[in-house]
């Protein structure tokens, strides 16, 4: 089977995998681009001889640069949180399209805002320009991955929510190496730093304008109503006629299992929030795709994301150019990894696998790191070159990014993007993605203080946790693999364990499938008997 072979739900016309449903997932996904970005040149910025300058912070004591670091890297997070709910009411009343039009826009005015900053404002109009950029972006990562699954065929539904890990991973190769950039002297001063800020106009500004272009969510028409509007969307894209058999057999599904949801749910804007608490399997499915980011933020990402300059120090790595070059490789192998995981293991591995193949191979490399840094106390003994020991432990680093980016990086994107029915799905991705930001907040806003009191405990903290989320995904994540969203219910079915799920579903899916080619051929055999049985009559009419 090859990399980018496809195992299909139910026969699919090859139309139906064209360039349209690439491109709309690509548009939506800048909103990653964004995330990504942010999460890798804003670590390096703060970091710059030229923004301490700018903004007197090279007299400031350890402690404080702690705390002044700490919240402007989280109030990025703080915002995303807030922008998470709000992204709620934002996709229910104006749908995905026009969701991420208005979260592109506020991001602009948040990016304008932090680039306007100087030493004669301060650092005031940085923080309000991260909370609003924060917001844009918290309304952005509820909505995208949610309008990805739903346009997206069930065979490459992995792969192309898979994309908006693909562009988180290239706006933080972007952000990772443009300070290394800026910071080789071509420019110094004001627009050394001021020039990383800018950038996070260009994605902003591409999906400002691309979500002009895009075609709404035949989900959500149908949802509010408007099946035409649905139907002719989804032709679109699909690259198929409306009255074709697999776009009328798509409708009427999408259809049937809204009006069965609205029954459970009831209408309104907040049916779905009730249709959650009230159900016990949907508030247990609800914390477990909280837990998801919980696991993700306890492998150590958000912490390296954002402050990797600190990381590279801690392992003994000198001097702002050789940490923001060791920091750029890091943006690099996350890259590659991300396409691995996109193109080969999203749609063939599964969700189970990865995750537990990431955190046991993570978890080891943490360990080593933390040894290393216990043995060696490179901060102690600080050299002009990295040792032997050192050299090792960067490459265990950068062996932990190879376990880490294929697994945990992009796959609680896609599982919670998959696991709950249409009817509170907005809902509920506003919790997952606001999940996401509360935890990464937590990570962003301590972890300064976490390397300052707590050395190589930290690789400690976070290889340990690891190691406790392979039993947790074992006995309580079931694969989703393949399975179409209408079946998601019978995934956690009452009684079902959860490694054993997959493989019920899909079996019962198979044979619904059998029953249909069945009846398929039934058809057709009647069809050709009719056909002969009526050119028989004629001949004998004849004779």
């Amino acid at each position: 089977m090859g990399k980018l072979s496809k195992i299909e739900d139910r026969p699919t016309p090859p139309e139906v995998y064209n360039w349209r449903v690439y491109m709309n997932a690509i548009i939506a996904t800048f909103a990653a681009a964004m995330i990504g970005y942010d999460s890798a040149f804003i670590g390096t910025s703060i970091t710059l001889a030229s923004f301490k300058t700018e903004f007197s912070l090279t007299t400031k004591s350890t402690a404080e640069l702690d705390i002044i670091s700490a919240n402007i890297v989280s109030m990025y997070q703080a915002g995303s949180f807030f922008g998470a709910i709000f992204g709620y009411p934002i996709g229910y009343f104006l749908g995905r399209k026009w969701g991420l039009f208005i979260s592109a826009a506020i991001f602009v005015i948040g990016a304008i805002l932090q680039t306007v900053a100087n030493s004669s404002i301060g650092l005031g109009t940085i923080y309000a320009g991260r909370v609003i950029a924060g917001m844009a972006i918290g309304v952005a990562s509820n909505l995208a991955p949610i309008y990805v699954a739903e346009i997206a065929p069930p065979a490459i539904r992995g792969r192309l929510i898979g994309l908006y890990e693909l562009m988180w991973q290239i706006g933080g190769v972007v952000g990772f190496w443009i300070n290394y950039g800026v910071s080789l002297h071509i420019l110094a001063g004001h627009k050394q730093w001021l020039i990383a800020f800018a950038v996070q106009l260009i994605p902003g500004g591409l999906l400002l304008i691309g979500s002009l272009f895009l075609r709404e969510s035949p989900r959500w028409l149908v949802s509010r109503d408007r099946n035409d509007d649905a139907v002719e969307s989804l032709s679109y894209i699909r690259h198929l006629s409306p009255a074709h058999p697999y776009i009328v057999e798509e409708i009427a599904s999408i259809d049937a299992t809204i009006q069965h949801e609205r029954s459970l749910a009831g209408a309104g804007f907040l049916g779905p929030a009730r249709a959650v608490f009230a159900s016990k399997a949907l508030v247990l499915r609800l914390l477990l795709g909280s837990s998801m980011f919980v696991w993700q933020n306890a492998t150590g990402i958000n912490a390296i994301n954002y402050y990797s300059p600190t990381i590279f120090k801690s392992i003994g790595v000198t001097g702002q150019n050789s940490g923001l070059l060791t920091t750029g490789v890091y943006g690099i192998i996350k890259l590659v990894g991300a396409l691995i995981w996109l193109l080969y293991l999203v749609d063939q591995f599964g969700r189970r696998a990865v995750l537990i193949g990431g955190s046991a191979g993570g978890a080891v490399c943490m360990y080593y790191i933390a040894a290393y840094i216990a043995v060696a106390k490179p901060a102690e003994h600080p050299t002009t070159s990295l040792t032997s020991g050192g050299k090792s432990a960067i490459a265990f680093f950068y062996l932990w990014t190879v376990f880490y980016s294929p697994t945990w990086n992009g796959t609680p994107w896609v599982y919670t993007a998959e696991i709950f029915p249409q009817h509170v799905r907005v809902f509920s991705q506003a919790c997952m993605a606001a999940s996401n930001w509360l935890y990464a907040f937590l990570i962003a806003r301590f972890t300064p203080q976490m390397f300052t009191a707590m050395g190589y405990g930290v690789y400690l903290f976070f290889a340990s946790l690891m190691i406790v989320s392979i039993p947790f995904v074992f006995f309580y994540v079931p694969e989703t693999k393949q399975v179409p969203l209408e079946r998601m219910d019978d995934i956690f079915a009452p009684g079902l364990p959860s490694r054993r799920a997959h493989s019920a579903v899909m079996g019962s899916v198979e044979k619904e499938q059998h029953v249909y080619k069945g009846k398929e051929q039934g058809l057709k055999s009647s069809s050709r008997t009719s056909v002969t049985e009526k050119e028989e009559i004629e001949y004998t009419e004849v004779v």
